[in-house]
């Protein structure tokens, strides 16, 4: 998984009905944008976090995606 500041982690619902959560990467603590990441969360609570299989990187509102 390869991140840029910016960028959102997209976190899906464990539950059926439950909602996606996003958070904003502020910076990356991996070498060459890999995990883990410190986030915002949409409450401005901030957490490092190591994604597993439920979380996908979104690119910043705006810019295209490098990789697919």
């Amino acid at each position: 998984m390869h991140a840029n500041s910016g960028d959102h982690l997209k976190v899906s619902g464990h539950r059926v009905g439950e909602p996606s959560r996003h958070a904003e990467i502020l910076e990356l603590r991996g070498d060459h944008g890999e995990p883990p990441y410190y986030v915002r969360w949409p409450d401005g609570h901030e957490s490092l976090v190591y994604p597993g299989p439920d979380i996908s990187v979104e690119p910043k509102p705006g810019k295209k995606s490098a990789t697919k």
